[in-house]
C-alpha cells in the first residue's frame, strides 16, 4: 500500500493511493479513516491525486540520517568509511514534501543533492533485536539529504549544513508493500532537470537496513513517524537555483523539488 499524507480544501488527511504511477492521471487516493500507524480503515472516499497537495508523508520528532554508508560516496569525498553506523540529525522543521520548493540556503555557496532510502517507523520501539527490526517499519520513502557541502568542510558539527530549512525532502508517499529483503535491493537515482547524477543500488549500503535500527535504538527510542536515511550513493554534486532534483527509487516512487532562491 501506498500512504500519503496531503491536504485538500484546508484539511489535512492520510490516504491510500491507487493507480497506475506510470500513468498519473490513473492515481486516486482513498481517505484513510485514523492514521496509519495504528489500525485503520479506508473510507472508500476517493478523491483524484492531480486534486490534493502532497505533504511530507510524515511528520518525524526526528530523522536519523547516516553518513558515509555507501563505500563509493564515502571515496569521492576524501572519507573512510566507518566500522560504526555514523549518524546524525535533521530537525523537524527541515522536513518538506513531494513538490516543495527548497530556498536556497543563504548562508551557503555550494549545496548538493544526496538520493537516499528512509525508512519510516512504525511503531515506537528501543532495543531492538536484529531478528525483529523489520517488525518496526512501517515502511519506505524517498529522501534527499541536502547538504551545505561548504558548511560541512568548515564546521565540526553538521547541524547547520545538514539541518536547514528544507533540507529533507520525503516522499511522494510511504510503500508499505516492500519487506525488508526487497527494500535492500532496491535501484535509487538521482536527476537533476533531468540529467542522470547518482545511480546505485540499496544492497551497496555498508551497514544495512536491520543494523542501522538495531544500531541506533541502543541509544534512542524511536516513535511512529521517525525517520532513518540510510545514506547516499556516489554521484553527489551542486544544485543552483531553478533545477528541479528528483530522487528515484525503484517499487517506490519519485520524489521531485525545485530549488529556489530565498525570499
Amino acid at each position: 500500500m501506498r500512504i500519503a499524507r496531503f491536504s485538500i480544501d484546508g484539511n489535512v488527511a492520510f490516504g491510500a493511493v491507487e493507480g497506475d504511477p506510470a500513468q498519473p492521471d490513473t492515481l486516486a487516493i482513498d481517505i484513510i479513516k485514523g492514521i496509519p500507524f495504528a489500525e485503520f480503515e479506508l473510507s472508500g472516499t476517493k478523491v483524484p491525486l492531480n486534486k490534493v497537495r502532497l505533504l511530507s508523508p510524515v511528520l518525524p520528532s526526528k530523522v536519523v540520517a547516516i553518513g558515509r554508508n555507501y563505500a563509493a560516496h564515502a571515496a569521492e569525498l576524501g572519507h573512510q568509511v566507518p566500522d560504526a553506523p555514523f549518524a546524525f540529525f535533521k530537525p523537524s522543521t527541515a522536513v518538506i514534501g513531494h513538490g516543495d520548493p527548497v530556498p536556497y540556503p543563504p548562508f551557503s555557496s555550494e549545496l548538493h543533492h544526496e538520493a537516499e532510502l528512509a525508512v519510516v517507523i512504525g511503531r515506537m520501539c528501543r532495543e531492538v533485536p536484529r531478528e525483529r527490526a523489520h517488525e518496526v517499519v512501517l515502511g519506505y520513502t524517498c529522501a534527499n539529504d541536502l547538504t551545505a557541502r561548504d558548511v560541512q568542510r568548515t564546521e565540526k558539527q553538521w547541524a547547520r549544513a545538514k539541518g536547514f530549512d528544507a533540507s529533507c525532502p520525503l516522499g511522494p508517499w510511504v510503500e508499505t508493500g516492500l519487506d525488508m529483503a526487497a527494500a535492500s535491493d532496491l535501484a535509487i537515482t538521482c536527476t537533476v532537470n533531468g540529467e542522470l547524477r547518482q545511480a546505485g543500488r540499496t544492497s551497496q549500503m555498508v551497514h544495512p537496513i536491520a543494523d542501522l535500527i538495531v544500531n541506533i535504538t541502543e541509544a534512542m527510542t524511536l516513535l511512529p513517524g521517525d525517520v532513518i536515511l540510510t545514506g547516499t550513493p556516489a554521484g553527489v554534486g551542486p544544485l543552483n537555483v531553478g533545477d528541479e532534483v528528483a530522487v528515484s527509487i525503484e517499487g517506490i516512487g519519485t520524489l521531485a523539488n525545485k530549488v529556489i532562491k530565498r525570499d
